[in-house]
Order: structure tokens, then C-alpha cells, then sequence
């Protein structure tokens, strides 16, 4: 749950978090934004320098409430490291649902509506990527031994976040959760196998002397 603001600054920032993401950055005015946050502009430019300034601290609110509002979550739904993933998933599930598929990650919205020549906002929204896939990586060492030696867990995490924003966008596109489901089962299958030859590996040790 996104907190109440408590100051000037917080209203505009929650404000623009909320008008970029139901209309989009270009097409949110200065006008909408402060009259969403009941502030002035004098407010406004005390705080902010542009409207692009703005749009950079959305991406710190994002980044900083990530292990709050998505990761925490997920975490508190199981203790199992795997399936910590797969509620992470299904927390944009849900949302997909309740919303009717009009749902889409707030950061690929960003990542493909902003100019790839706005390399510092794209660096931005590149950290809240990195930092999601952060998370599912950590879960995946978590639960190391039970995968073949050589997993790449830093590209397996980058695959996640892949199912998760192709199986988002699919979604709102058919509007029906059939291909969001169908993505992730994808991925628990090919976990499922991966997870399989972890017994090989362990064999492999013990006939060799070596330490799994």
C-alpha cells in the first residue's frame, strides 16, 4: 500500500506517480499534476527544476518502495525460495485481474514511452529493472543447491522479468490471463527441470569425493 503524503514534495511526486501511470509522462500537463497535489507552482519549482526532474524522483519513489510494496509481499507468502518468484508473479497477476487488464508495469510504460536519448532517465528506470531482478536473483541463490553447476542466476533473473512484462503486456493486449499463465507456467516447468538434474549434480560429487 502506497503511504500518505506528508509534505508538499510527497503530494507532487505521488501525484505524477499516479498521472504517469494511468496517461502516460507526455501526456500528463503541469496543470493536472498540481491540481492532483493541491499545490502551486512557486511549490513546484522550489522542489522540481523541470517537469523531467519530476519524472526522475517518480523513478527514486519506485526504486525506493519496491521492497516494500512488491518484493515484501511476495517474501511474507512463503518461506520457499522458489516459490517466493512464482507470488512475485502473482502479485502482477492479481493486478491484471483486478483490474480488468487495463494493468501495466509502471516501469516498462516508462521504459518505452521515454526517448532512448534521455540516457539518465533511462538509467533510472534500467536501476528499477535491475533492482527487481535483484530480488528473484537473491531467491535463486537461496535455493543454489538445488540447480546444476553453471546456472547463470543473474540471466535467469533477467528471464523472469521477461515472462513477467511479456506476459503483462499479452494480457492487456488479449485481455484474458491465458497468456500471462501460460508464461509463467512456461517457467516453472523449465525451473521444474532445471531443478531435476540438481540430484545428478549431487551424484556426481559424491562419486568424485568433492563437496556439492
Amino acid at each position: 500500500m502506497v503511504r500518505p503524503a506528508s509534505t508538499t514534495r510527497d503530494r507532487i511526486i505521488l501525484a505524477a506517480v499516479e498521472l504517469f501511470y494511468t496517461q502516460g509522462y507526455e501526456a500528463t500537463g503541469m496543470a493536472q499534476i498540481l491540481r492532483k497535489s493541491k499545490a502551486n507552482s512557486g511549490s513546484f519549482y522550489f522542489f522540481f527544476e523541470s517537469k523531467e526532474h519530476l519524472l526522475d524522483a517518480v523513478l527514486d519513489w519506485y526504486l525506493a518502495n519496491l521492497e516494500p510494496i512488491i518484493v515484501r509481499p511476495a517474501y511474507a507468502a512463503s518461506a520457499d525460495p522458489i516459490e517466493r518468484i512464482f507470488a512475485l508473479l502473482d502479485g502482477y497477476r492479481q493486478k491484471i485481474v483486478i483490474t480488468d487488464f487495463t494493468f501495466t508495469c509502471p516501469i516498462g510504460r516508462l521504459a518505452l514511452e521515454i526517448d532512448p536519448a534521455r540516457r539518465k532517465i533511462h538509467e533510472k528506470i534500467a536501476a528499477n529493472f535491475d533492482g527487481w531482478t535483484a530480488a528473484v536473483r537473491q531467491c535463486l541463490r537461496d535455493a543454489a543447491d538445488r540447480f546444476p553447476d553453471g546456472t547463470d542466476f543473474d540471466q535467469f533473473a533477467q528471464f523472469v522479468l521477461t515472462v513477467m512484462e511479456g506476459g503483462v503486456m499479452q494480457a492487456r493486449a488479449h485481455r484474458s490471463i491465458v497468456p500471462f499463465d501460460n508464461s509463467v507456467e512456461q517457467l516453472r516447468r523449465h525451473l521444474d527441470q532445471l531443478q531435476e538434474l540438481a540430484p545428478q549434480k549431487i551424484a556426481s560429487h559424491k562419486s568424485t569425493g568433492e563437496k556439492p
